[in-house]
């Protein structure tokens, strides 16, 4: 209920008016069943206008530390990432790693929509990068299909360096969903799921346009700090 209210009470009319969201392929959304959308990222507002935009209710994991904070300010972080339907996980690695992945799947299994990114990260410069392979190990073991998703013009209107996003349109394509049925029984094979997830990625660079690079986005933000 909370989700909703947040949705279409404080969410909806705003900011329609002021970035007079489009899409393109709304068509392609199973209504029903648990299904994983995978878009591109390239800023912090795509995880607010996807779920504006999708009548269904999607689900996101975002970092724990949005649930952490204190004061007003924690307050008000954990108050606005629950209301848009984000669960907290910790990104740390193997058991944290592993429970997160649990959390996505229970969450399919239930027959609901889970937004994950593949990337696994925003990009630094607004082009593509090297997908992580959870988003194909959670189809499989889920076996639910993935719809690819370009966010566009999100990262001129709030790249990462830029805490308040300027006013301008954005636009969401949604993809023909994917179908991994035949890899359903592969969901632990390494090979299978760098395949699976090479074949979202670039479902994904043929929505958005985007220049593909083939380094995991972490590492080129980790390059850009050293050439600092």
């Amino acid at each position: 209920m909370f989700y909703y209210v947040v949705k279409y009470v404080f969410l909806w009319i705003p900011l329609r008016l002021m970035f007079r969201p489009w899409t393109k392929g709304k068509r392609n959304i199973p209504k029903t069943g648990g299904v994983i959308f995978a878009p591109n990222h390239n800023s912090f507002i795509d995880s607010i206008f996807l779920p504006l935009m999708v009548r269904r209710r999607i689900t996101f994991l975002a970092k724990i530390d949005y649930w952490r904070g204190s004061g007003i300010k924690g307050f008000v972080s954990k108050l606005f990432f629950t209301g848009v339907g984000q669960v907290p996980i910790d990104r740390a690695g193997g058991s944290a790693a592993e429970a997160a992945l649990r959390t996505a799947i229970d969450i399919l299994n239930k027959g609901d929509a889970l937004g994950i990114y593949p990337e696994g990260t925003r990009s630094p410069d607004g082009r593509l990068y090297r997908g992580r392979t959870g988003v194909a190990r959670m189809a499989l073991e889920a076996k639910v299909p993935v719809v690819p998703v370009a966010m566009i013009g999100t990262y001129e209107l709030q790249p990462a360096d830029r805490m308040v996003p300027k006013v301008g349109r954005v636009g969401i394509i949604f993809g023909k969903p994917l179908d991994f049925s035949a890899h359903y029984g592969d969901a632990r094979n390494a090979e299978t799921l760098r395949k699976v997830t090479n074949e979202i990625m670039e479902a994904i660079r043929e929505l958005s346009g985007q220049e593909y690079v083939d380094i995991y986005a972490s590492a080129a933000k980790e390059a850009l700090k050293e050439r600092e």
